[in-house]
């Protein structure tokens, strides 16, 4: 069976988001995690999808001497290179009222079963995105078998927590932990 891996970067107090609805501390999006050899697919909400889309289509089109609409920034070399890989991934949205989407390889799916479904497919790992309400749907209902965290030094305060909504206790365990560059840390957790 494979394995549906979440993967985040979080304020030290939890939140994905700020109050504004953008996670301004990050840098960069891009795949800091070292999924991108372990996976064959990625997973997304519906609320999440529309923008993930219009970003990273963006920086497909314009390349990498253009500024990103979405942000004003130059891609930094690690996001040009996700976006090349998820070009070629297919992307799984879950959503009971999205129907259409440009990025080619996307796919509608209407049930946490339906989730459940991909995971006994063949294939290497599932990469789920986001948001936080299906990351928190999907860990009550014990389809994520792993969680990778990027945790910035700084207390967000107001904005989006990730597991405010959570609930079932989840016990975890610590797989690996690193100390990266700007004093973040990356934690790696299974699910017990």
């Amino acid at each position: 069976m494979r394995k549906l891996i979440a993967a985040f970067k979080t304020s030290v107090d939890g939140k994905i988001e700020g109050p504004a609805g953008i996670a301004d501390w990050v840098e960069a999006w891009s795949e800091d995690y070292g999924l991108s050899s372990q996976i064959d697919a990625c997973l997304l909400g519906g609320t999440m999808y529309p923008g993930y889309e219009a970003y990273w289509s963006a920086m497909q089109r314009n390349g990498p001497g253009q500024p990103l609409p979405m942000t004003g920034k130059l891609p930094a070399p690690a996001e040009l290179e996700w976006a090349r890989l998820s070009a070629r991934l297919p992307h799984y949205v879950v959503s009971n009222t999205l129907t259409t989407a440009q990025w080619p390889g996307t796919r509608f799916v209407r049930k946490l079963d339906d989730v459940a479904d991909l995971k006994r497919q063949p294939g290497k790992s599932i990469y789920l995105m986001g948001g936080a309400r299906l990351a928190t749907s999907l860990l009550d209902a014990g389809l994520v078998d792993e969680l990778r965290l990027i945790v910035y030094p700084l207390i967000a305060g107001e904005g989006m927590p990730l597991f405010a909504a959570s609930k079932v206790r989840r016990a975890l365990e610590l797989r690996n932990h690193q100390a990266l560059d700007s004093g973040r840390l990356a934690l790696i957790y299974t699910l017990r």
